[in-house]
């Protein structure tokens, strides 16, 4: 019972809260005796604290479930994404309510794979070294390539994200997967300041020789990321997970065409 005295409480509720954690080795009846407060006021605060949080626990299922009959395809990352922005959870909450819910995503998402690292082309160093803020525009910027399914078969979609203004300032559309689609990207038509860093992944398509030709005659520094570490280059990624959740996910293609349209309006 030192540790008690030794305890800081700034409010009432601290006292209650440090009860609520502690009483399963020592009673109740003491806890509130040694801390000054009522059992009884104990009990009611405890019944509050837990009626908020069915409270919400409702709102949460409530929303879970008509974002679930309006988008089926839609999993435990794509709901929590929506969710937890409006109405503040956890991500291993949404999982608790999806599995009360008996919720699931009602399609199999098919992996495809972008990164072909099994080349023989030259590797850049690692500039970038997660450095993910700049001051100044121009200054480095990062590239990936994502697909997305379509009836008509596989769209792929490469981006180029500004560091310092956190904006798209080129992507490109393609049905095949090469270093084209990487050149496609318009801001390689563009004069940029002498250093520029790009980023990008281990691809065969970024490590070409015509990509990398073309980031030399811009003058621009080659930067890539650590074999099969996606966190290197986190920025990209992370863009194209929030594009996945808050627009592919929540539609079907029947042409790539209207895949196009749709991630052209999300981007601009």
């Amino acid at each position: 019972m030192k540790k008690i005295r030794r305890h800081t409480f700034q409010a009432i509720e601290d006292k209650y809260q440090y009860i609520r954690t502690a009483h399963s080795g020592t009673s109740v009846e003491l806890l509130c005796r040694l801390l000054e407060v009522s059992r009884s006021g104990y009990y009611e605060w405890l019944h509050r604290k837990d009626s908020a949080h069915m409270q919400q626990d409702q709102a949460l299922k409530r929303r879970l479930l008509a974002l679930h009959q309006r988008y089926p395809a839609l999993g435990l990352d794509s709901l929590y994404h929506l969710i937890h922005k409006a109405l503040s959870c956890s991500r291993k909450r949404i999982h608790r309510l999806m599995n009360e819910l008996g919720i699931s995503s009602a399609r199999k998402r098919v992996y495809k794979a972008t990164t072909n690292s099994r080349h023989a082309h030259p590797i850049a160093p690692n500039l970038l070294a997660r450095h993910f803020s700049f001051d100044k525009p121009n200054m480095a910027w990062v590239s990936d390539i994502t697909y997305i399914p379509t009836d008509e078969g596989w769209l792929y979609c490469a981006i180029v994200k500004d560091l310092c203004t956190k904006q798209i300032v080129g992507y490109a559309f393609s049905d095949r997967i090469d270093t084209c689609l990487a050149l496609k990207c318009p801001q390689y038509g563009c004069p940029a300041p002498y250093g520029l860093i790009v980023h990008f992944d281990r691809g065969v398509q970024y490590a070409a020789n015509a990509y990398r030709q073309r980031l030399l005659d811009l003058h621009f520094r080659q930067s890539m990321s650590r074999k099969g570490d996606p966190y290197d280059n986190a920025v990209a990624e992370n863009f194209f997970s929030c594009l996945k959740c808050e627009c592919v996910h929540l539609r079907h293609f029947s042409a790539i065409i209207h895949g196009m349209m749709d991630i052209f309006a999300y981007i601009a």
